[in-house]
């Protein structure tokens, strides 16, 4: 399992090619990648904040359930922090596991999670100044299926 909070951008590729590499028991690998979506067409930049510590610690215990409810062989959690331009890779999850059931199903978890538990906090940029993110009740609706 590895979680990593970060400002630095990544490859997803790379992150992907290199997640549960050798493994030889793993039957499905489900991975996600978010990224800074410009619904306005007005977005200059996505400033993300978190603490760090506690940040990390939330997400850990979060992708620890998972991989026991799951019974994952590998899971990564990557977010960043900082700011962000429009289709700059915001976070990504992957999962793997014996079947595609349970690496499915994890990943959504995750991603729900990260989506309205994270401990972050989001700010829109634009021309005519920074506006913070609300929560969506959409994204809380979507946490009653676990």
């Amino acid at each position: 399992m590895r979680v990593q909070v970060q400002a630095a951008s990544f490859d997803p590729a790379a992150e992907i090619a290199g997640f549960a590499k050798g493994r030889r028991d793993i039957g499905a690998e489900v991975s996600f990648i978010g990224r800074v979506r410009d619904d306005s067409g007005h977005l200059l930049a996505l400033e993300i904040e978190h603490y760090p510590g506690m940040t990390e610690a939330a997400i850990s215990a979060m992708a620890q359930e998972a991989v026991t409810r799951w019974q994952l062989l590998e899971c990564l959690v990557l977010h960043r922090y900082g700011r962000l331009a429009p289709g700059e890779p915001i976070m990504m999850v992957a999962t793997a596991a014996r079947h595609r059931a349970e690496a499915f199903a994890a990943a959504e978890f995750l991603m729900d999670y990260l989506k309205s538990r994270a401990p972050f906090w989001k700010k829109e940029i634009t021309q005519r100044g920074g506006d913070w993110v609300a929560a969506k009740a959409s994204d809380e609706d979507a946490l009653t299926r676990w």
